[in-house]
């Protein structure tokens, strides 16, 4: 799907599931060394976007408790308007196109739907189609791995929606190698807890050196997440709803938390799952998908 142009089009940006999460090293600079599979599914916020011609960054729909200039959407279009500059050799085509995105300005509205704090990667998706549709919109011409590395400056998920595809990825979650995803359907659970991810990376209770797996050596249920067993002690209310979806499958926490999952092959059968959830769970049933709604501009 390829939004069309300025104005009242909708950009998604949807939010991802980490079907195993491996912590194998960490590097000298502190950084985790990662592996895991990402998910798309079609839980998503949506993003509108109006020119402005005085080249300021605006975002009209600010995140309480956020300063806009720190959100990552309004970080995200300033990233892209350096990152554009000295390009491309000057007087080329690519250069002009590179001036006029430093130069441009936008509005940017967002809509969530994406539960903060619930590694689901909802900032990290907004950032990134950010980047994809203004590349478009302002008419930068950079492609997929500069995004990806103006992304990385921004936070080690950004690159994978821009990536585009489910995969199995590895480092500090920025090296892709492709793997088959099997089509399918998820309950999703949403405990009332927005998880602090640099407070389960800091935790001295983190198992950081899980055997590093071979991305060919992946299967959909292979795996488990390294960082579940600290959110649950911090915070119990993700241990009651992994205890309770455990009664019907394999149910496991996404990223640092807290939602949490269960995988089932059609829609039917997790729907009955989610008839059963008593009434203090939120949940909701999402689908799973094959690439990122914007691939196709990237």
């Amino acid at each position: 799907m390829i939004p069309g142009e300025w104005g009242q089009q909708q950009w998604p940006a949807p939010a991802k599931l980490n079907l195993f999460l491996h912590v194998v090293g960490r590097r000298a600079d502190g950084y985790h060394l990662l592996q895991t599979v990402f998910r798309f599914i079609d839980l998503a916020d949506t993003l509108r976007f109006e020119a402005r011609s005085d080249g300021r960054i605006v975002l009209a729909t600010p995140t309480p408790g956020v300063p806009p200039e720190q959100d990552l959407v309004v970080r995200a279009a300033q990233a892209l308007k350096v990152g554009a500059g000295g390009t491309a050799p000057a007087g080329s085509a690519a250069n002009m196109g590179t001036a006029k995105c430093a130069a441009s300005g936008v509005t940017i509205h967002l809509e969530k739907h994406i539960p903060m704090g619930g590694g689901l990667g909802g900032g990290s998706s907004d950032a990134a189609t950010t980047l994809i549709a203004l590349n478009h919109l302002w008419g930068c011409g950079l492609s997929k791995e500069r995004l990806q590395a103006i992304g990385l400056t921004l936070g080690a998920d950004v690159p994978i929606f821009i990536h585009g595809r489910n995969c199995f990825a590895a480092g500090i979650g920025e090296q892709f190698t492709a793997v088959a995803v099997p089509e399918a359907w998820y309950l999703l659970t949403l405990p009332a807890v927005a998880v602090p991810t640099a407070e389960i990376f800091r935790s001295s209770g983190l198992k950081r050196d899980t055997p590093a797996m071979k991305p060919a050596d992946w299967r959909s249920g292979v795996g488990h997440n390294d960082l579940e067993p600290v959110a649950c002690a911090l915070y119990p209310e993700v241990a009651y709803h992994l205890d309770r979806l455990r009664s019907c499958g394999d149910a496991r926490m996404t990223g640092s938390g807290a939602g949490c999952f269960v995988e089932f092959r059609d829609e039917a059968a997790a729907r009955a799952a989610h008839a059963l959830l008593p009434d203090n769970m939120q949940g909701l049933v999402v689908r799973g998908l094959g690439v990122h709604p914007l691939f196709a501009l990237t």
